[in-house]
């Protein structure tokens, strides 16, 4: 009997120790397949996209004669963290100025930290014209600006058939400070500052202050498509200085506009643009209105618009009368895409 006792307490000790092995392996086994860690934070990334527009309008001016215009852009990123973006950035688009300048290239650079639902942009944008020539408007034959200084013979050899007058080379830089204040998924709302003490090479300085605002529709507005819908507006303010005698004027119009033989004190205007856009995946459909107060003879003074035509849009600052719809109502329909190396190319 005790014998039989004896082999039942054997059996059950060895049953017990195979199941506490098997259940000891068992857990060595999930422990080894635990999840692994997760990869590496890369900082660095690039966004990149092209665009057509039927017209490249900039603070509410034509920068394409009110044509089609093209554009690109290159941008490497740093990030230093989740919160804090290090970037610089080379763009190009086709346009037609006075001076015949046939492309702006803009190099830019600078720093996106963001606080909670507040996303910072401070950065400096250099805009390039590359090409130009210079014209003047004939001067009375003479071959000096309207302050007395001596002008280039290839200057004073071109001439605008409206007297207008742009220098060859206009590029300058700005300074710049942006925010966006994320309120909701659907409502985003902005301020932006940009500033420059030589704008378009012209010797007048150039502030822009605007505020924007931003509505994105639910991604279930088109269903399951993938279809998405913004509504979006701008209303900004750009104030200007006084030109350099080049762009100056020796010309008086009887009981109205007098010489300005040291420059031109451009006119301050508002601008503003409202539009609807409509994305999938990387490409966006943006069509959108454009307009500003700025009258024709003074769009003329301040773009020497070399179609600009007429003698009746007499100005303080635009004796000549010429006029010009370079800074009129606009409408454009833009087709773009961008994408980012990190999320678009994996």
């Amino acid at each position: 009997m005790m014998g039989i006792e004896m082999k039942k307490v054997t059996l059950l000790a060895t049953a017990l120790a195979m199941v506490t092995g098997s259940a000891f392996a068992a857990d060595l086994h999930v422990k080894a397949l635990k999840a692994p860690p997760p990869p590496a934070f890369d900082p660095w990334d690039i966004a990149f996209g092209g665009a057509i527009m039927s017209d490249y309008i900039f603070r509410g001016v034509t920068q394409s004669n009110h044509k089609p215009s093209v554009a690109a852009y290159f941008e490497p990123r740093y990030n230093i963290n989740k919160d804090l973006q290090l970037y610089i950035g080379v763009s190009g688009e086709s346009i037609s100025f006075a001076n015949r300048a046939a492309a702006e290239i803009d190099v830019y650079g600078g720093i996106r930290p963001t606080f909670g639902a507040f996303a910072f942009d401070i950065g400096v944008w250099g805009y390039l014209y590359p090409g130009g020539t210079c014209y003047n408007g004939g001067n009375g034959g003479l071959a000096v600006d309207a302050g007395g200084n001596p002008i280039s013979a290839e200057c004073f050899a071109n001439f605008l058939p409206n007297g207008n007058v742009m220098k060859k080379d206009v590029s300058f830089f700005e300074v710049y400070g942006k925010v966006t204040y994320t309120i909701n998924d659907n409502w985003s709302v902005g301020l932006n500052e940009y500033y420059s003490p030589n704008f378009l090479n012209s010797g007048a300085w150039g502030d822009y202050a605007s505020i924007t605002a931003k509505y994105t529709a639910p991604s279930t507005i088109f269903g399951s498509s993938g279809v998405g819908m913004y509504v979006s507006g701008e209303f900004g303010r750009q104030f200007l200085g006084t030109s350099d005698s080049f762009y100056g004027t020796t010309f008086t119009n009887p009981g109205f506009a007098g010489p300005f033989p040291n420059g031109i004190k451009y006119a301050d205007y508002n601008t503003w643009n409202v539009g609807i856009g409509f994305t999938y995946k990387v490409f966006t459909l943006d069509l959108r209105y454009s307009d500003t107060d700025l009258n024709k003879g003074n769009c003329n003074a301040f773009t020497s618009a070399f179609n600009g035509s007429g003698t009746t849009n007499v100005t303080a600052i635009n004796p000549t009368g010429v006029g010009s719809n370079w800074c009129g109502t606009a409408g454009i329909a833009k087709l773009s895409f961008d994408l980012t190396a990190m999320t678009n190319l994996k």
